[in-house]
């Protein structure tokens, strides 16, 4: 049988190299947007062109009743999804003292949120269905060590490194795992504008990381080879804050 792996954000950036990467290595994929359907479609394209299915789903992670009625009827409709890898998320960088009230709960909400609001109509089908599927959040090292100006982020993605540990308690006698990445700084949009030259002093490995360097971990996770690998919390930093 044909295994589905929900990709969240998946449009550009590291979510977009995960579908595409799982999908060179026998993955169908379910592609997640919130606005930006022309890129999905794209990557949708690729997919297809590589010899895998690829179908897409448009809601906004924070949205809660939006999550469980498009992910409810697109399992109803497909099956149940054999891995989950929630990459979607969003930053609003300010220092603390200037921090306005939207900027904590639009992060927040997405990022903690979506945790949430994603996995709950999801995992319990991956349950019923007895597959022993496979679960990857994303954090940060910013939710490893914090970050100036991230106090929003950081504590976003430090809670879900606490919320990938419990849930893998609780669903590894299933035999779902359940893990999460925690990549340093990557290239991509979020990071084209910051001082390159600066950062990199403090890098061990004197680089950013690439995409398809954060995707060939969350495919390995997603492996049958790490099947008993649940619970842990796995940084791609070149180094970075060991």
């Amino acid at each position: 049988m044909s295994k589905y792996v929900l990709v969240t954000g998946s449009s550009r950036g590291i979510g977009r190299e995960v579908a595409i990467y799982l999908a060179k290595n026998g993955f169908n994929i379910v592609l997640h947007c919130n606005s930006n359907i022309q890129k999905a479609q794209e990557t949708a394209e690729e997919i297809k062109n590589i010899g895998q299915n690829a179908r897409i789903l448009q809601f906004d992670i924070s949205k809660r009743e939006q999550c469980k009625e498009i992910l409810t009827k697109d399992i109803e409709e497909n099956g149940c999804y054999y891995g989950v890898v929630l990459n979607a998320g969003i930053s609003r960088d300010n220092v603390f003292p200037a921090m306005e009230d939207e900027e904590w709960d639009e992060v927040l909400n997405t990022n903690l949120g979506g945790f949430y609001n994603i996995l709950r109509p999801v995992v319990m089908p991956m349950i019923s269905s007895r597959i022993k599927g496979r679960i990857v959040t994303m954090s940060s090292i910013s939710g490893l060590c914090g970050n100036r100006g991230q106090v929003n982020y950081s504590a976003s993605k430090a809670g879900i490194i606490g919320a990938t540990k419990a849930l893998s308690l609780e669903l590894a006698k299933r035999g779902i795992t359940v893990n999460c990445v925690a990549p340093g700084v990557i290239e991509s949009d979020m990071t084209k504008n910051l001082p390159a030259d600066e950062l990199k002093k403090a890098i061990p490995m004197r680089r950013f990381g690439t995409p398809k360097e954060v995707a060939s971990l969350v495919n390995y996770l997603m492996s049958e080879d790490a099947s008993y690998i649940t619970g842990q919390v796995i940084s791609v930093n070149g180094g970075l804050y060991q």
